[in-house]
């Protein structure tokens, strides 16, 4: 979106470059990177990027400060996966967003999704400096969406996951770690703060007290960087040492409930111009005539799985009414293809990561689900636009099919996972 930067890149791209980079992407990260990488990073103007920190910080307040709404999504988290003890707000969050044109031919922010779960937080960082090193880039671009060096949001994010704590009695929690398309994440996650990757199906529990081995020896466990997908743990059928209801002597960074919380159910209660119409399907009083416009998603799914692009009324029929309400019918955006490449205009989806310290509290309100997307509104002011909540690396996405997942896009050139360098 940078148009010099951009230029000059594709001008200086070869096959040779970008193989010599995916061989120093895996080194940097520590493993092999097993899904897509595109052959480009996006270069972003600041100003858009701030734009939608901004946007996304004020989201996450509306549903997190909205008493309405939090009462509302008790009924996202099973009873059997409510853990006890739920922090204020997540402590890591994801906003993502892609970019219309609207009828003056300017690109608008929309809102796709939300969620209030890690993400690459580890892996990003190194990601986006594997293209500055390897292409030769600008050392001068940055890659934190704040400005802040890499130095910075690493004392960050181990603040964050460790809280005080020794790095061997706290655990990056997963199912099956060396299985996971993220472990790369894992690896360089372990590398910053010292800690280690842990299956869920390894933890020992002892009264209240968990516990895993390290190095041959029974470590306690006393906090949690928990990365376990309840969507997974269920279709795996994964047979667990301890219940997620329990009362344990053990922290949650980032405690679980937010990632029911923090989701597409969220999606009807926002109220801001940049979210597209969307209703729980079991509350649609009549389905639109010209369902090519819209997407239908499952609430609880992870990278995609069950969403439905352009449905037809019999993939809608073949929802039975008493799980309907597990799902949501969204307006669907055309999104504006914005990077140029070899391969043609490609879209990006920008994902904003944010740490949100412990400590910060609430305040803000809004309303009931929406109807429409509202031009109207303003959003309270804050002294602080990002209402405490601090910036990672900003995650791209690049695709040119109907749906903007790596597994979506991967038997395409140009496509995949990206960076952001940041001008």
């Amino acid at each position: 979106m940078i148009p010099t930067l951009r230029a000059d890149f594709n001008a200086r791209w070869t096959p040779q470059r970008y193989r010599a980079f995916l061989a120093h992407l895996d080194r940097r990260a520590g493993t092999p990177v097993k899904f897509r990488v595109s052959e480009t990073p996006c270069f972003l103007p600041q100003s858009l990027i701030s734009q939608l920190a901004t946007t996304g910080a004020d989201l996450l307040r509306q549903l997190v400060d909205n008493p309405t709404y939090r009462a509302a999504s008790d009924v996202t988290i099973p009873p059997e996966f409510r853990v006890p003890n739920e922090a204020p707000h997540p402590l890591f969050a994801a906003v993502d967003f892609n970019l219309i044109r609207n009828a003056a031919g300017e690109l608008e922010p929309r809102l796709i999704e939300l969620q209030g779960f890690p993400s690459l937080y580890g892996f990003q960082p190194a990601f986006a400096q594997s293209y500055v090193e390897s292409y030769g880039l600008d050392p001068n671009l940055r890659i934190m969406a704040d400005g802040s060096d890499l130095a910075t949001y690493c004392a960050r994010l181990r603040h964050a996951i460790l809280a005080g704590h020794d790095p061997e009695n706290v655990v990056l929690l997963e199912i099956h770690p060396l299985e996971q398309k993220t472990l790369p994440d894992f690896v360089v996650t372990e590398r910053i703060c010292g800690i280690r990757t842990v299956c869920i199906t390894d933890v020992q529990k002892e009264g209240k007290q968990l516990f895993y081995l390290r190095d041959g020896r029974r470590t306690p466990i006393r906090r949690i960087y928990n990365r376990v997908i309840v969507d997974e743990l269920q279709r795996k059928g994964v047979a667990l040492p301890f219940r997620f209801t329990d009362e344990l002597d053990v922290e949650w960074a980032g405690h679980p409930n937010w990632f029911f919380r923090i989701s597409k159910f969220s999606l009807p209660y926002l109220q801001h111009p940049c979210v597209p119409r969307t209703w729980f399907l079991d509350k649609l009083p009549a389905l639109p005539a010209d369902l090519d416009n819209y997407v239908l998603k499952p609430l609880y799914s992870f990278a995609g799985l069950g969403v439905v692009v352009g449905p037809t009324r019999d993939d809608i029929a073949s929802i039975l009414p008493a799980r309907r309400h597990d799902y949501i019918l969204q307006e669907r955006m055309r999104f504006e293809p914005v990077i140029d490449t070899p391969h043609g205009p490609t879209q990006a989806e920008i994902r904003i990561l944010y740490i949100w310290p412990e400590d910060v509290g609430a305040g803000f309100q809004t309303g009931p689900p929406q109807t429409a997307p509202r031009a109207d509104l303003k959003i309270r002011p804050y002294n602080d636009p990002l209402h405490g909540m601090h910036l990672g690396p900003a995650i791209v996405r690049m695709g040119r099919g109907k749906m903007m997942g790596v597994d979506h896009n991967r038997d395409l050139e140009w496509v995949g996972a990206s960076a952001a360098l940041i001008l």
